[in-house]
């Protein structure tokens, strides 16, 4: 397995990033937009990576929607992302287990 392990996009004045590694697990702060017109990874906001999916937001039922999207984009079973905070609200934080892709955003955090 190569190593997609990159430096932290640092997106805020004070230097933080949206995500970091804590060994082989990647951790992301998240700004979730739902009722999108589709499921996408967007831009970082400020220490945030924007992420949009067509689930509402009804009894964390778009979160659900937003596990199973990003492990698509990450190569890894549903049961690999934990959820620490922010089930039921825009703000979250998630942990991805041994990503086996990372989306292009994350590929691009070497160019700044």
């Amino acid at each position: 397995m190569k190593n997609l392990r990159s430096t932290p996009v640092s997106t805020a004045d004070d230097g933080r990033s949206f995500f970091w590694w804590e060994d082989d697990t990647l951790v992301i702060n998240i700004l979730g937009k739902p009722s999108a017109s589709r499921d996408a990874i967007g831009k970082p906001k400020g220490q945030q990576l924007k992420v949009s999916v067509t689930a509402a937001p009804h009894m964390g039922r778009a979160t659900d929607h937003m596990v199973r999207f990003l492990a698509g984009e990450f190569g890894v079973p549903q049961s690999a992302i934990m959820v620490v905070f922010g089930r039921f609200n825009v703000n979250k934080q998630l942990r991805v287990k041994s990503p086996t892709i990372l989306p292009p955003i994350f590929q691009q955090s070497t160019l700044f």
